[in-house]
C-alpha cells in the first residue's frame, strides 16, 4: 500500500451534489485530511447525454459551500480518453481482453433463452479466445466491442472496511465490456484506469457499487496495479424511513442554504449520519478531521432526521457571532426587496433574536418587521388594541417623547404607565408589541425599543393611534 493516503470523490454531473454524496464526499476529505493525505475530486462524465456544465458547476457550488477543498482536480473522464484507448490496446496485445463480435440481438436472445431456463442471464464467452478452440467467422460489417477477459476460477475477495469480509466467485460474473463498438470505454473500465493512474489507496463510496468492486479489482490486477481499500457506505434513509429522495427534499446541498442552514451545522449533521466519535453529537470541522476513522461507521443504514438537523443549526445559530449572521441575514433580507439599512442596527437584532430561531430564514423573518412599512392586520390590532389598552398607549407615547433613550429608562417609564393606568405588564407590554411590529410577542419590550430607536418607536405608535 502506497504510504500517502490518496482518497477521491468521483460524482456523475449528471443532477445536483445530494446530500449522499455530499457525506460520501465529506468521509472521503475527512480521511485524506485525518492522515495528511491528498482528496481528489473526478468529474465521472462519461454519460454524455446526461452530464451537464451545469450540474458540474452544482457539484461544485456544493462542495465550496461546506468548504470540501480538493487538493487534486477536477479531472474529467472525456479528457482522459486517448489514455484509456492506449490501454485498451496494451490489454488486447496482453491478452486480458478481446473483441466480441456478437451483435447485440442475438446476445439478447440468449439471455432471453437463459431466463426461460430459469439462469442467471449472462455472456456465454462465444468469442473468448481459449487454447484449441476455434471462434466463429468474424460477421461483415459488425463493430466489436472490447471485452475484459474475467478469472473464471478462484474468488475475488476483499475486506471492506464498513462491511467486512465479501468473496466473490470468479464463476459468477460474465466477460465486462470494457469497449463499446465506437470504441468509447465503459464506466468501470475508466473508473479501474483512474484509481490506478490517481495513486489511489482508498475509495470511499456509496455501497450501491458493491457489486462493481469484484470487477474492478479483476481489471486493475490484469493492469498490475495495487488493490485500493474499499469502504461501502450504506444508504441514507429519509424520515418516514423510505430511501432518501427528491420527496424528502434532498434536492440539493445548496438548497440547505436556501433554507437558512449554516455550512457547519450540516457538516455536523452529515458526519454523525453513519459515523460516531464516542457520544459526541456536536464537534467542529477540526475535532471531526481529528477523530475520524473508518472504524466507525455502522454498516447499516443510516436515518435522516430534519428535527435533529434544525437542533444542531439552532445551536451553530447561537454560537456564530452577529457580524457573520448579520451579512447573511443581510443578503436573505435584500432578496425578499428589504434594505436593512433603512432602520435599526441589524447586528442588535440579531443578539435579541438569535437565540429564539432554528434557521436563518426564521431569523430573517424576525428582523424584517423592523425594516418595513408595517400595516398590522385589522383582527390583530382589534384584538389587542383595546379602548382601555390605546388609552394607556398614549400615555406612554407622551412620556417616551422625551426619556432617556436606554432599556433601565424604557422599562421603568412602562411601569409607571402601567401603575397610572392600574394595569398589569403584559396588558400594556402586548398592544405595544402589536402597534410597533404586528405581533403579540417579542424579546423584552424594553430591548425591542431600545434597538429600534425613538424615532421610528413615535411614528408607529402615532400611526396606530
Amino acid at each position: 500500500m502506497a504510504s500517502t493516503v490518496r482518497t477521491r470523490f468521483a460524482p456523475s454531473p449528471t443532477g445536483y451534489l445530494h446530500i449522499g454524496g455530499a457525506r460520501t464526499a465529506l468521509f472521503s476529505w475527512a480521511y485524506a485530511r485525518r492522515h495528511g493525505g491528498q482528496f481528489i475530486l473526478r468529474i465521472e462524465d462519461t454519460d454524455v447525454a446526461r452530464s451537464t456544465p451545469e450540474a458540474v458547476q452544482a457539484i461544485m457550488d456544493g462542495m465550496n459551500w461546506l468548504d470540501l477543498s480538493w487538493d487534486e482536480g477536477p479531472f474529467y473522464q472525456m479528457q482522459r480518453m486517448d489514455r484509456y484507448k492506449v490501454v485498451i490496446q496494451e490489454m488486447l496485445a496482453a491478452g486480458t481482453a478481446y473483441p466480441c463480435y456478437m451483435p447485440p440481438e442475438e446476445l439478447e436472445a440468449l439471455r432471453e433463452a437463459q431466463r426461460a431456463r430459469g439462469e442467471k442471464p449472462r455472456y456465454d464467452g462465444r468469442w473468448r479466445p481459449e487454447a484449441g478452440k476455434v471462434l466463429p467467422e468474424v460477421p461483415a460489417g459488425v463493430q466489436p466491442v472490447i471485452r475484459f477477459r474475467n478469472p473464471v476460477d478462484g474468488v475475488v475477495a476483499w475486506d471492506d472496511l464498513v462491511k467486512g469480509r465479501i468473496e466473490i466467485a470468479n464463476a459468477e460474473m460474465d466477460d465486462l465490456i470494457i469497449a463499446r463498438p465506437d470504441g468509447t470505454p465503459t464506466y468501470n473500465f475508466c473508473v479501474v484506469v483512474d484509481d490506478l493512474d490517481m495513486g489511489i489507496t482508498q475509495v470511499i463510496r456509496g455501497d450501491d457499487h458493491v457489486n462493481n468492486t469484484p470487477r474492478q479489482i479483476n481489471i486493475l490486477k490484469a493492469l498490475g496495479g495495487e488493490v485500493p481499500q474499499y469502504a461501502h457506505l450504506s444508504m441514507i434513509l429519509g424520515d418516514d424511513g423510505q430511501k432518501l429522495s427528491k420527496r424528502h427534499g434532498a434536492v440539493s446541498v445548496t438548497q440547505y442554504d436556501d433554507d437558512g442552514y449554516l455550512p457547519e451545522a450540516v457538516i455536523n449533521y452529515l458526519a454523525r449520519l453513519g459515523w460516531s466519535h464516542g457520544d459526541n453529537e456536536i464537534f467542529t470541522r477540526e475535532q471531526l478531521v481529528e477523530w475520524f476513522d473508518l472504524d466507525h461507521i455502522t454498516p447499516s443504514a443510516a436515518q435522516f432526521n430534519t428535527d435533529k438537523l434544525k437542533w444542531l443549526n439552532a445551536h451553530y445559530i447561537k454560537q456564530t457571532d452577529n457580524a457573520r449572521l448579520a451579512a447573511d441575514v443581510s443578503r436573505r433580507l435584500a432578496r425578499r426587496e428589504v434594505d436593512p439599512e433603512a432602520g435599526p442596527a441589524l447586528e442588535a437584532l440579531i443578539g435579541l433574536y438569535k437565540d429564539r430561531v432554528s434557521t436563518l430564514n426564521e431569523l430573517a423573518d424576525a428582523v424584517e418587521p423592523f425594516y418595513i412599512d408595517l400595516h398590522p392586520a385589522p383582527e390583530v390590532l382589534a384584538q389587542h388594541l383595546t379602548e382601555v389598552a390605546r388609552t394607556a398607549l398614549t400615555t406612554l407615547r407622551g412620556k417616551l417623547a422625551d426619556v432617556a433613550w436606554d432599556k433601565a429608562t424604557l422599562s421603568a417609564t412602562i411601569k409607571e404607565t402601567c401603575t397610572a393606568h392600574g394595569m398589569k405588564m403584559p396588558q400594556v407590554a402586548i398592544p405595544l408589541r402589536v402597534a410597533l411590529l404586528g405581533q403579540p410577542q417579542t424579546p423584552a419590550i424594553d430591548a425591542v425599543l431600545e434597538i429600534m430607536g425613538r424615532d421610528l418607536v413615535l411614528t408607529r405608535l402615532d400611526r396606530v393611534l
